[in-house]
């Protein structure tokens, strides 16, 4: 089924004498429209947005039990590294996998005090 082919100018022309006709007849009702439109603008301030505390962070150093595959199983404090060795080795002769102690900075949220 074809489609009908629209005039364009017929059409613009239609639509240009229907607004002519609406300002020409509704000069009171541009009136009403510019009151509306200025209560909708005054009702809403433009809202403030506030700022937030920046979050500081800091790195610590701690140590981190992995496997073969470079899956971390376990964290330790820097000061614990013996445990940390001793827990690798538990878990090699356990688990029958190889597991190693490696170095792991690990980012932590520092509170700041106001």
């Amino acid at each position: 089924m074809a489609r009908r082919v629209l005039d364009r100018k017929a059409l613009r022309e239609q639509v240009e004498a229907a607004e002519k006709s609406k300002k020409s007849s509704g000069e009171g009702g541009e009136e009403k429209d510019d009151k509306e439109a200025a209560k909708k603008s005054a009702a809403k301030p433009p809202r403030k947005s506030r700022a937030k505390a920046p979050k500081t962070y800091k790195l610590v150093a701690m140590w981190g039990v992995f496997n073969q595959t470079m899956v971390q199983v376990q964290t330790f404090d820097y000061a614990r590294r013996a445990d940390a060795e001793k827990a690798a080795k538990e878990l090699t002769e356990s688990k029958k996998v190889p597991h190693f102690v490696q170095l792991v900075k690990q980012q932590v949220e520092v509170e700041m005090e106001s």
